[in-house]
């Protein structure tokens, strides 16, 4: 998919504490009427809805959002007998918010822009070594040790690295601003480094929290 292909007005979908990157692929099961109206409107058409992160602020049905996103297209649809609709959605480009559009519509719509992320669809090749991600992968095990998660991360490593890099920022435990950090980041090198700089406040923290006591 071309750049200029991608839907310039989207139908947005506030999820707090979830990212999605470029490559990723998310099953999302949708049962509230907005996001059924959503879907079946956004079926019809490109059959693409941009995935966000409300922020704190703004009011409970209509909360702030974060400037930058992630669109993904549908790529799996199932009605089950109770109404709720299954999909899968695969990430296909970042975006960032021009401006909200005022509808009669149950959900929320924005025109936004892509020119930033040109880079998300484009093939790339690894730019970071498996060598380079072991001190994030030994150091992410001991922080979803910490959490109380059980977690195989050697299936990870199947994958080519940003892919790597990139399940493991939409699999962590981290804060909504953390993810936003990940997911705002350019290139795989800044993901990268931000994802160091985050486990090993965490981890930092951890041990100062253990000697004290």
């Amino acid at each position: 998919m071309k750049l200029e292909e991608l839907p310039k007005t989207i139908p947005i979908f506030p999820l707090s504490n979830f990212i999605m990157f470029p490559g990723t692929t998310v099953p999302l099961n949708i049962f509230e009427p907005r996001y059924l109206q959503m879907v079946n409107d956004s079926m019809k058409k490109h059959r693409m809805i941009g995935m966000i992160q409300p922020k704190k602020t703004g009011s409970l049905k209509k909360p702030d959002l974060y400037e930058i996103g992630c669109i993904g297209k549908i790529t799996s649809f199932n009605e089950t007998e109770d109404g709720r609709i299954l999909i899968i959605l695969n990430g296909i480009c970042r975006y960032k918010i021009n401006s909200e559009l005022n509808t009669d519509k149950l959900y929320r719509e924005c025109d936004v822009q892509y020119d930033h992320f040109s880079k998300d669809i484009m093939q790339k090749s690894n730019e970071v070594n498996f060598s380079d991600l072991r001190l994030i992968m030994e150091n992410m095990k001991t922080f979803f040790k910490k959490q109380g998660y059980l977690v195989n991360l050697k299936d990870l490593e199947k994958k080519d690295l940003s892919q790597t890099l990139n399940d493991l920022s939409m699999a962590s435990p981290f804060s909504l601003e953390e993810k936003q950090i990940l997911l705002e980041s350019l290139d795989i090198n800044i993901r990268k480094e931000k994802m160091e700089q985050i486990l090993n406040n965490y981890i930092k923290d951890e041990f100062e929290n253990t000697t004290l006591q």
